[in-house]
């Protein structure tokens, strides 16, 4: 008897015995598209898994509070270096039209009584980043929405502008409600098709091909490389994947487009915050037709 029950609670050999199995790129990859099907992760998720206490909300898994041997890690990268913040889990939405339009009606949403406002000229031109608390169309000072942040395309050939306005995902259904409304953008230009889910047999077999390619992986091997799986982020935790992600105005020619989870947002703190960006992004030629 003692010999059945030892033959019972006998574990299955895990696929992957080694950890630099598991370590693999081809691998992570693959967990990463497979894990975050039940809660929305961002691009960081695994580095901040391993480092912080994470907490469900708004939809996203997101890092709450560091382990404790992390304290001292941050405080140091704060003070005399440069600490990263992701805030990708921030909503935008992006407006597209006329510059007059566009001003016109956002002066509905905001008071100069509060400070800056859309209209202000540095913010305008496109070279800085305005802040401003929103409200209920025509009806200021009540029936606050709350504090965004935006930043307006500098001008180019085209008579149309492109603003973007980041918000706290609680705040998104709230905005996006109002921006709608003073904009009459009711037609749905673009409806998000969600990819097929694949079913658990299939996602296994997935599973079984890659770690047959990360075993036998070589560098000259042409299937192994189209076979490499691509990272991706799936859905948006603030939006219905069946949902539209985009509105027209028939009257104006407004576009209203959700950006959330495509375009990604960080923050820099620290001393040498400027310098790793002088060092990490390269000033691309301008080329004139």
């Amino acid at each position: 008897k003692q010999a059945e029950k030892a033959v019972h609670q006998k574990k299955e050999q895990s696929k992957t015995k080694c950890r630099k199995a598991r370590r693999r790129h081809i691998n992570l990859v693959a967990e990463f598209n497979r894990r975050q099907r039940k809660n929305i992760w961002l691009e960081t998720h695994i580095w901040h898994a391993k480092r912080f206490h994470m907490v469900k909300k708004w939809g996203y898994c997101l890092g709450d509070s560091p382990t404790e041997k992390c304290y001292r890690a941050c405080y140091r990268a704060m003070t005399n270096h440069c600490l990263l913040q992701d805030l990708s889990y921030y909503c935008c939405l992006e407006l597209t039209g006329k510059e007059n339009e566009l001003l016109k009606q956002l002066a509905r949403i905001c008071s100069i009584d509060t400070g800056l406002t859309f209209e202000e000229a540095c913010c305008l031109s496109g070279r800085f980043e305005g802040s401003l608390n929103l409200y209920q169309a025509d009806r200021y000072p009540e029936d606050m929405l709350g504090p965004v942040t935006f930043i307006w395309k500098p001008r180019g050939c085209s008579e149309n502008r492109q603003l973007w306005i980041w918000m706290h995902p609680a705040l998104k259904q709230d905005i996006l409600r109002e921006l709608k409304a003073i904009f009459q953008c009711t037609e749905p230009q673009d409806i998000y098709i969600p990819e097929p889910v694949t079913t658990s047999i299939q996602e296994e077999e997935q599973m079984d091909v890659v770690l047959s390619l990360g075993k036998k992986r070589k560098k000259e091997d042409k299937e192994g490389e189209r076979a490499v799986p691509v990272k991706k982020i799936i859905g948006d935790g603030t939006r219905d994947p069946f949902q539209s992600y985009s509105w027209i105005s028939q009257t104006t020619g407004i576009v209203i487009s959700d950006r959330t989870m495509e375009i990604l947002r960080y923050r820099l703190i620290g001393p040498l915050s400027h310098s790793v960006l002088t060092e990490t992004l390269k000033a691309a030629s301008l080329q004139t037709v």
